[in-house]
């Protein structure tokens, strides 16, 4: 019993044996949103309850931009619900009086007739405002959601890359998705605290015209009331979070075994088996939990219950003493009876409210936080224009580091982008080449050094300007769940010309899987929707390219965009990409390959972040030391492409000597 009474905290969970097996404990996700699992456990009801005015001005402020119509409809309607609460017990203590006046049955009844017909009409303009505040809550809701997702979206497409790789801004992004949802359920849950507030102001300043005695007596029965719905609210957000930890376990159990990505496995190994046994196992533990937690809720319900008869006992028993002593008429008890038991009923549920607003005020707050970091982290707007491409761009000791990494990616690299040049970045992975093209195409700012398009400083620059130059196509290039149509326009929106489309798809073969497609050019890729079409890695090369192509960009940056090709059609690719330098574009190849960039005009070695070498295929190969030509005669042998590769060995005179290289 005693520990029923004391405040409700958040407890380690029971975890089943399959959970440590699985997943070596209980599954805790590591996004923003998890903050806020336990707030109505971490927040005092007196905290916020004080903090409801902000609170509700947030919303209304939010709302008043969304449909300001809809809000004042929603504020009249309250207002007049408190006012026809407050008449509806005033009329009703004027017929109970009617009616227990001396004389027969007709003449009371024909005395409380007027009081009856006006407890009509109040009845009837209360349901008519109720109806009121429900259809403007109904049109108010999805505005403020739309406007309050639109911002968060918003910012998130505005905000600088390094700010979208962040950890801590990513958490808070993950937070703050939520902010939207929560906006809207904001709404409902103001004008359900809004209506119980007034509900209660109507209850005590009924009882307090009836009598400023009865006041205390409200209090003495709300009080416990409020004291119970607290705890029994708490106790009820404390079993959801418990049983939450075992959900995510078994929900995770339950996609890998319906996945499409795991049913080869689950078939060919009989892994079904096995993790129905452990899905068994959770769904067990988490049942005796719930058990646990339904019992000591059912206990702490029953207290509650217990203290507030006590109250009401105490009340009824007070109002009762005022009747023999003559102090009240009866037909003022009856009133003052039905408005305290009116205005307790609804206390319960305005403390779950205030509790739950609180709790979806966190995400809003973080949706606020957010549009306010993204706005500090966003894309400069204006700058110096950079209307025509230059005819270099320059990386002058360029050096790059990202926010949470203590090792630079760049260091101290010089580079030149002459315009209308095939430009190769080679290395191992990691070595920084793909923090480069970041770098060239304006995504990123460099830690120390400058990027210089022609003499303009791209710190400078107007970044718009920057991106009108720039297409790209990386190893991780998007594969739009739109039209074939769509993921080809989609490199240059505002070109929507049907021939635009078709040169682009006739450029990288995407006119013929267009003729394979059972809808041509306006086939959904997308498996998952009916009548959607799968594409295998190579189809989506076509289609990536197509897009490439459809951009009229100066500068052309392919990132390893065919790393899941074999080296024939890696090759071929590249040598598509390759060829658009033939129109005055800049091409940059990125590759961990060398068969496929051999032909570039340029090609610079990273490793590290560090440039180790630069020239062109025959002047590096012709270098006994070079990286480049170590790892390309290594590539060659592993593809069969050169005679078995001999490295270098030491000579009696200590020289090394090494083997052949084929150009």
């Amino acid at each position: 019993m005693k520990r029923l009474l004391k405040r409700v905290w958040k407890t380690e969970q029971t975890v089943s044996e399959s959970e440590v097996a699985l997943f070596g404990g209980a599954l805790r996700y590591d996004f923003g949103w998890v903050r806020h699992e336990y707030a109505r456990l971490d927040t005092k009801f007196g905290q916020a309850a004080r903090m409801v005015p902000t609170l509700v001005g947030s919303t209304l402020r939010l709302a008043w931009q969304a449909d300001r119509r809809a809000l004042l409809t929603i504020g009249i309607a309250e207002v007049g619900q408190s006012i026809t609460q407050a008449a509806g017990l005033l009329v009703t203590n004027q017929v109970i009086q009617a009616l227990l006046k001396d004389g027969d049955n007709v003449s009371r009844l024909h005395a409380a007739l007027p009081a009856l017909i006006v407890g009509c009409i109040i009845a009837v303009v209360g349901t008519i405002l109720a109806c009121l505040s429900t259809a403007g809550t109904g049109r108010l809701e999805p505005k403020v959601e739309r406007l309050a997702t639109e911002q968060f979206l918003e910012g998130a497409a505005r905000a600088e890359l390094e700010a979208i790789e962040d950890g801590e801004f990513r958490t808070l992004l993950d937070s703050a998705y939520f902010g939207a949802q929560s906006s809207r359920t904001m709404i409902g849950v103001c004008v359900a605290v809004v209506n119980g507030v007034f509900s209660l102001v109507a209850a005590a300043g009924v009882v307090t015209v009836l009598s400023p005695v009865l006041l205390p007596l409200l209090l003495l029965i709300a009080l416990p009331r409020g004291w119970g719905a607290m705890h029994v609210a708490r106790r009820r957000y404390a079993s959801r979070m418990q049983w939450i930890e075992h959900e995510r376990a078994k929900r995770l159990v339950n996609n890998l075994i319906t996945a499409r990505e795991s049913a080869t496995e689950i078939r060919v190994h009989q892994v079904g088996p096995f993790l129905l046994d452990h899905f068994h196992e959770m769904g067990q533990t988490a049942e005796a939990e719930q058990t646990r937690l339904a019992d000591g809720r059912a206990v702490t319900e029953l207290i509650a219950a217990a203290m507030a008869g006590l109250a009401s006992a105490a009340t009824f028993a007070g109002l009762g003493v005022l009747w023999l002593t003559g102090h009240m008429s009866a037909a003022t008890v009856a009133t003052a009876a039905l408005a305290i038991r009116t205005g307790s009923a609804s206390l319960g549920a305005l403390v779950d409210n205030i509790l739950r607003l609180h709790e979806e005020s966190l995400y809003v707050r973080d949706l606020d936080h957010f549009r306010d970091e993204a706005e500090r982290r966003a894309i400069p707007t204006g700058g110096q224009p950079v209307s025509d491409f230059p005819d270099q761009v320059t990386f002058e000791n360029v050096s790059f580091t990202y926010p949470d990494r203590d090792t630079p990616a760049l260091q101290e690299v010089t580079l030149t982008f002459p315009r209308g040049a095939v430009i190769a970045l080679v290395g191992a992975n990691g070595s920084g080449k793909s923090t480069a093209v970041k770098l060239l195409a304006g995504l990123h700012r460099p830690t120390a050094g400058r990027i210089l398009w022609g003499q303009t400083d791209l710190v400078e620059a107007d970044r718009v300007d920057i991106f009108r130059h720039v297409a790209a196509l990386d190893q991780g290039f998007q594969r739009w769940p739109f039209t074939l149509r769509t993921n080809i326009q989609i490199g240059q929106p505002e070109r929507n010309a049907d021939d635009d489309i078709a040169r682009a798809a006739a450029y990288s073969g995407a006119d013929k899987l267009a003729d394979a497609l059972p809808r041509g050019l306006g086939t959904l890729l997308a498996r998952q929707f009916r009548g959607g079409q799968e594409l295998s890695g190579e189809q989506w090369q076509t289609v990536g390219q197509a897009r490439l192509r459809h951009r009229q960009a100066s500068l052309v940056i392919a990132d390893e965009p065919t790393s899941a090709l074999d080296p024939e059609a890696e090759i071929e690719s590249f040598e598509r990409i390759r060829r658009l330098a033939d129109e005055g574009k800049t091409v940059v190849l990125v590759s961990h390959r060398m068969a496929g960039v051999q032909h570039a005009d340029i090609i610079y070695v990273l490793d590290e972040g560090h440039l180790v070498e630069s020239g062109s295929h025959q002047e590096l190969m012709a270098r006994p030391d070079s990286q480049y030509r170590r790892m390309y005669l290594m590539q060659a042998n592993q593809y069969g492409t050169a005679a078995p590769l001999v490295l270098p060995t030491p000579s009696a005179n200590g020289e090394s000597h090494a083997a052949s290289t084929p150009d």
